[in-house]
């Protein structure tokens, strides 16, 4: 296969090493906004760099993968459905709603294949959390506590084009709460504080995040998040039931110490980053890509899904902005 990657910065790096590496993969050919950048990427990787996203397209590629800024992400899923190309996209598909809906619908009308970067449902711990509670091993779920926590803000420059905490992290662990529990969420109530860095007031974001969403079948979720959480990058979840309890991300490097005497004391290197954390997931989702552009595999996250796990995000915006409940049914596209 010959794939395409749009975007060279960190994720995309990472995936094309990951793709240039792939047996599945003939050829790789990377632009970049700035092409000195894709240039050195091609260097590293043995990939063919081009100038801009036209001579990209006009490479006849087999599929694309889009790892460029969120801005150009609905516009590139929008130009391969029309040009019948399957597309990887790291999420978002948009910046906002609307424009999410709208490159879902281009998707659709060409009849294309569109999956999303939903690492995590590639993760050996969440996979099995996700086995536990479906098979009935941890009876009636009660209880979800789910947290996802940065080790150090990201720059400045980010911020205001990262359509804020919830959407931008949160909506991992909302697209988690979904695929482990297999139930929807009903109902949002959502708050932050931006009592951190100045840079998240000035964009009208916040650094620190909690939610409570209410399930269908009642179960309860807690779902925080912060951007500054200097002991490490610590991505969890705790599942408990009638029956038993399970936790994902508490490995030997979750960035914990015990209080207890005679407890764990704080590992020696916690995980520094999502890229370090989901190294194995990362991999395996573009496998699972390859496969689906292929025809051998079902899609295992596509628009509509990405979408659920966006409208909790909305729903909690509304609900920190207004401080008030906020039903999933007052946001567009259910």
């Amino acid at each position: 296969m010959r794939i395409a990657l749009a975007g060279t910065g960190r994720i995309g790096s990472a995936h094309a090493r990951t793709l240039a590496a792939h047996p599945k993969v003939s050829s790789l050919v990377v632009a970049d906004a700035e092409p000195r950048r894709a240039a050195a990427l091609a260097a590293r990787t043995g990939a063919e760099a081009v100038a801009d996203v036209d001579a990209l397209f006009a490479a006849e590629p087999s599929a694309l993968v889009v790892t460029a800024a969120t801005a150009a992400h609905a516009p590139l899923i929008a130009r391969a459905a029309r040009a019948g190309l399957p597309v990887f996209c790291e999420k978002p598909v948009a910046v906002d709603l609307p424009g999410t809906l709208a490159a879902l619908a281009e998707v659709e009308a060409a009849g294309t294949l569109l999956q999303l970067g939903f690492q995590r449902r590639f993760d050996a711990g969440y996979a099995a959390a996700r086995r536990a509670v479906r098979s009935g091993e941890l009876g009636r779920l009660h209880t979800v506590r789910a947290l996802s926590s940065d080790p150090a803000p990201p720059p400045p420059a980010y911020v205001p084009l990262s359509g804020g905490l919830f959407r931008d992290c949160l909506v991992h662990d909302f697209d988690m709460v979904r695929w482990v529990t297999g139930r929807e969420v009903t109902e949002v109530y959502a708050t932050g504080s931006d009592a951190g860095p100045a840079m998240f007031r000035d964009a009208g974001d916040v650094d620190t995040a909690a939610a409570l969403l209410t399930l269908d079948d009642g179960c309860l979720v807690t779902a925080t998040a912060t951007r500054c959480n200097g002991a490490g990058y610590d991505v969890r979840m705790e599942l408990a039931g009638e029956a038993g309890q399970l936790t994902v991300g508490l490995d030997a490097r979750a960035p914990l110490t015990s209080a207890e005497p005679g407890g764990p004391p704080a590992p020696a290197e916690p995980w520094p980053g999502f890229l370090e954390r989901f190294a194995p997931a990362y991999e395996a989702e573009l496998d699972a890509f390859l496969a689906v552009a292929r025809g051998e595999l079902a899609n295992p996250c596509d628009g509509r899904e990405a979408l659920a796990a966006l409208r909790v995000a909305e729903a909690c915006e509304v609900s920190r902005r207004e401080r008030r409940p906020v039903r999933l049914a007052e946001v567009p596209g259910g």
